[in-house]
């Protein structure tokens, strides 16, 4: 299986933009986190379920190929699973994963893994938008009560597709002010490496 030095260097070569390296980032520490939570919460399930270098792994690459597809959401995804086969050895739950964040290209989530980087994609968003308008642009700064405020205002952070972020609660069955404060413990938990 790809480890996470692998998976680093793909997505460094791939995304050269700082921010989305650094969006990548976030959504793996996301991942992580809610895969620990996750393992807790169902502890009956396979081991397997809850791989949490998977997780991170499907976390960071998301959006490898972003700027590869010359803006077409056709292809989202689909470079990078090329890119990974070429590899060789690499766990389909990672493929699947990555291309479950997207729609146009995987209209259904199959397991917890996959049902996770689908919310957690938007919902890092949301709270880099929370941080980038606090005074000191920190993260430290940012609350659960101040995203859950921002959430319903749809023209801020307009990109972050609210009804992907509540996958938590249909597909996930997180409560949205729960899932606010794992997703922001993790990314609080980074935040130097976001510059946050």
């Amino acid at each position: 299986m790809i480890n996470r030095d692998e998976a680093s260097k793909l997505m460094t070569e791939m995304i050269k933009n700082k921010n989305l390296q650094k969006h990548g980032i976030a959504v793996e520490a996301i991942m992580r986190a809610l895969c620990h939570f996750l393992k807790k919460k169902h502890f009956d399930l396979p081991k397997e379920e809850f791989n949490e270098e998977e997780w991170a792994i499907v976390g960071l690459l998301h959006d490898g190929d972003y700027e590869l597809i010359e803006k077409d959401p056709t292809k989202h995804t689909l470079v990078t699973e090329q890119k990974l086969r070429e590899l060789g050895e690499v766990s389909e739950r990672i493929i699947q994963g990555i291309k479950a964040h997207h729609d146009g290209i995987k209209d259904s989530r199959d397991n917890y893994l996959e049902k996770s980087v689908y919310a957690a994609d938007e919902l890092s968003g949301l709270i880099t938008a929370c941080a980038l308008v606090r005074p000191d642009k920190k993260l430290s700064s940012v609350t659960v009560e101040s995203v859950l405020k921002k959430f319903p205002q749809k023209s801020f952070a307009a990109g972050a597709k609210r009804e992907q972020i509540l996958a938590c609660e249909k597909e996930l069955n997180i409560p949205l002010e729960e899932f606010v404060k794992i997703a922001l413990d993790a990314m609080q938990n980074i935040s130097g490496e976001l510059g946050l």
